[in-house]
């Protein structure tokens, strides 16, 4: 059998190694438009900020040694221009000599990746892209002031950057770049920074990068581009100033690359990608598609898409992830030698470093939810990544959102120093054994003082779960708690005076965002609660109970309730509220900001 791979980093490589593993008289080629194959490309922004020091550490593989160890045919430079699936045929043109050939195929596996999106402004053509090692060299040239950028001609060393999108690649590359002394200016059209996480959670990676010097600017659009500036509007255009930019990378993200897959008369979905069953074919004979070009099978998709009593199209997603990438590469190599079928659907699990913050995500959001019409429950904790007595303990922000019929994880989201990415990856596989958010009460983890809890923070958060689901307690969100307010509510801050002193939940407000004309909530501690609830406490209106994280929020909730009260706890306590009206008010700034602008 002779297998075409069209594309060698994470997915067509990690096809072709184990085809080749899994039989030694296939012929495998691979064909690569680019000068490297199987190369770190995650790796890349780190190269950028001299955080990784040896270019060649990014080169796993390269056509020689593949050939040695696998006997695989590896062409760099050797572009697909066109492709005959009745024929079975792809036409291949060597980009050193222009040569075109024919290559025939018995299988044909397009791994092309995805193609970074560039904003149409003008002079955005000096805008640098972050795909591949040539790009990263191209941009360590405009840092460094030596020959490879656009251009090729030395230049003076760059002191200014413009980022172009703050999702994860871009707060890399803008961290980067300030490892590497650049003054960075980020640049998000939405109203947030790290669009996959909620506000509430976002705002502190925003705050972070701020802290390094970083300015970011939401809301905000680049309109142009001049010779060392940059140009910036609001969304509909209204000019927002103009920033240094000797530098500058667009990371706005990628859009699936499918040009081979509609010349060989593949179906494209409306979100861009090529669409492909659980074995990752393609709707042509013989022809596989994997990787960030390819659909996925969405793990958290509702189960009755087309309406009641229809099982409709199975929901797909698109997700550009390395990991997954290399996962669709193993699949399809097994598929296509007969060994297995069922590629498992996909979550979207994602982490990103930020000047020592670490924040991560799997499945939806609450925004998200809220936009598909979902009915969802969201719990947040703020706990510590290990016991708080032993050293160096620092605090998390982790968040989950729980189907209120089945208790099915939807998402989670963490925020913190250490220790999320731990609970993340739990979450995400609890996820995919099909546990529920009551059953993380009882998962079995790893516990010593220094590398966490007896009652783990993802025991907490099943905890909560199990109490929200048996309604043992109500809650209520931050970005709710106006409404109730407005309805009549008290909310009674059960802290001590001294935390109740240093900031608690303003009340009363008229406006949202309005940060005058407030009252702060009525103070009443935890142990103080019994005795003096019912001369300070109004009897006959909703009650919602804040402590800073909503441990004994849960307690004085159910202290009240038993006393005959209507109770609610606010969710995560002061701190999810502080954060969510922090993140609402930069919001506003940017809006306020374009509107004088």
């Amino acid at each position: 059998m002779k297998i075409v791979i069209v594309g060698g980093v994470a997915a067509g490589m990690s096809a072709a190694t184990r085809l080749r593993r899994l039989s030694e008289d296939a012929q495998i080629v691979v064909l690569d438009a680019g000068e490297h194959v199987s190369f770190a490309n995650c790796g890349l922004p780190y190269y950028a900020g001299g955080v990784i020091e040896d270019r060649d550490a990014l080169l796993l593989q390269t056509p020689e040694s593949l050939a040695a160890r696998f006997r695989i045919d590896v062409r760099v430079r050797h572009r697909v221009t066109g492709v005959d699936a009745s024929a079975h045929t792809v036409t291949v043109r060597d980009l050193t000599t222009g040569q075109e050939t024919v290559e025939t195929y018995d299988r044909l596996v397009l791994s092309p990746g995805a193609r970074p999106v560039v904003p149409p402004a003008p002079g955005m053509d000096r805008a640098l892209v972050l795909r591949d090692v040539s790009d990263v060299d191209r941009i360590v040239a405009a840092i460094d002031g030596t020959a490879g950028s656009t251009t090729g001609a030395a230049h003076a060393p760059a002191r200014s950057a413009v980022v172009i999108g703050a999702g994860f690649v871009g707060v890399e590359v803008a961290e980067n770049l300030v490892h590497r002394g650049l003054d960075v200016t980020l640049v998000e059209l939405g109203d947030q920074v790290l669009a996959p996480l909620d506000p509430e959670m976002a705002i502190r990676v925003r705050q972070e990068l701020e802290a390094h010097g970083v300015h970011v600017r939401t809301s905000t659009q680049v309109s142009a581009l001049g010779p060392d500036t940059a140009d910036l509007a609001t969304p509909d255009g209204s000019p927002r100033g103009t920033v240094p930019a000797d530098l500058v990378v667009a990371a706005i993200g990628v859009r699936p690359d499918v040009e081979l897959a509609v010349l060989a008369g593949a179906r494209i979905d409306p979100r861009g990608g090529i669409v492909v069953d659980e074995d990752l074919r393609t709707t042509v004979p013989d022809v596989f598609a994997v990787g960030d070009a390819a659909t996925k099978r969405d793990a958290l998709a509702p189960h009755d898409t087309a309406g009641a009593g229809s099982a409709g199209p199975e929901p797909t997603t698109l997700i550009p992830l390395a990991n997954l990438a290399n996962r669709h590469g193993r699949h399809v190599a097994d598929v296509i030698l007969g060994r297995r079928s069922g590629m498992r659907p996909s979550m979207g699990t994602a982490v990103v470093g930020v000047f020592g913050l670490t924040a991560a995500s799997v499945g939806r959001s609450e925004k998200r939810l809220r936009a598909e019409g979902r009915p969802y429950r969201a719990i947040h904790t703020h706990p510590a990544q290990h016991a708080g007595y032993y050293p160096g303990a620092t605090q998390m922000a982790l968040k989950i959102l729980v189907d209120p019929e089945t208790d099915q994880v939807l998402g989670a989201q963490g925020v913190g120093r250490d220790g999320v990415d731990k609970r993340i990856d739990v979450i995400a596989t609890a996820v995919a054994g099909g546990l529920t958010a009551s059953d993380l009460a009882d998962l079995e983890l790893a516990y010593a003082p220094a590398y966490g809890s007896a009652k783990d923070p993802v025991n907490m958060l099943g905890y909560v779960a199990d109490n929200l689901r048996t309604g043992e307690t109500r809650s209520v969100q931050w970005h709710e708690l106006d409404d109730l307010v407005a309805q009549g509510a008290t909310v009674v801050d059960v802290r001590t005076p001294g935390e109740h002193a240093r900031g608690t939940v303003e009340v009363g407000r008229d406006d949202a965002l309005a940060e005058t004309g407030t009252r702060p909530a009525l103070n009443v501690p935890l142990d103080e609660l019994r005795e003096r609830a019912a001369a300070e406490i109004p009897a006959g209106a909703p009650v919602v109970v804040h402590c800073q994280v909503g441990q004994r929020g849960h307690t004085a909730a159910r202290l009240l309730t038993q006393l005959g009260y209507d109770v609610r706890n606010l969710d995560g306590g002061y701190l999810t509220w502080r954060d969510g009206t922090l993140a609402r008010r930069a919001a506003h700034a940017e809006d306020l900001a374009s509107t004088e602008a």
